[in-house]
């Protein structure tokens, strides 16, 4: 798992306080809604070099190094929406910087400030997500066009044409059925 829980030993306190930097006594709520917006920003931090990465082989076209980045940012963006899910049902609802109005002041601000660092992390994360993208789109567009020409140079223009058999393509010896009017 590349983002790991910091596990701290509760020392025999109260179940609503434990024991944490600074010798504060500190609400286990708090502490574990921060660990985890720390562990999304550096995993924001992680992902925004992966696709950086990505795009520089985007560029190279390795496709093989595409599909193992692929599978990494894939299992980071995992992890990232499990630890958001744990954030959500932590907070039960109620969002974050709600809560951070709650806590005592000095608390209250380093949620804020850890919650604008994910925010701006997930901006820039998306940012390069929608220039990979539109790269990859690129790519597949100028592919496209070049099968179509190749194939159109291969195709025989008459369809007037030897089968595999030797004989004349009957397929479409005849023109296109057409509609007939008249009385009979």
């Amino acid at each position: 798992m590349l983002i790991a829980k910091n596990n701290v030993k509760r020392q025999n306190l109260p179940p609503e306080t434990r024991l944490c930097r600074g010798h504060r006594e500190v609400n286990p709520m708090y502490q574990n809604i921060y660990d985890s917006l720390s562990r999304q920003h550096k995993a924001l931090q992680l992902l925004e070099e992966l696709l950086q990465e990505e795009y520089c082989v985007l560029q190279q076209r390795d496709t093989n190094a595409i599909a193992n980045l692929e599978f990494s940012i894939q299992e980071l963006i995992r992890q990232l929406a499990s630890e958001k899910a744990a954030v959500v049902a932590e907070l039960a609802g109620t969002k974050v910087l709600d809560y951070a109005s709650m806590l005592p002041e000095e608390q209250g601000e380093a949620l804020r400030i850890i919650f604008q660092k994910v925010d701006d992390a997930e901006q820039l994360t998306s940012r390069q997500a929608s220039r990979n993208a539109q790269f990859s789109l690129a790519l597949l567009d100028q592919s496209s066009r070049n099968l179509i020409a190749l194939t159109s140079n291969v195709v025989p223009g008459r369809l007037e044409t030897y089968s595999r058999y030797g004989e004349m393509n009957k397929r479409n010896r005849h023109p296109q059925a057409a509609i007939l009017s008249g009385r009979l």
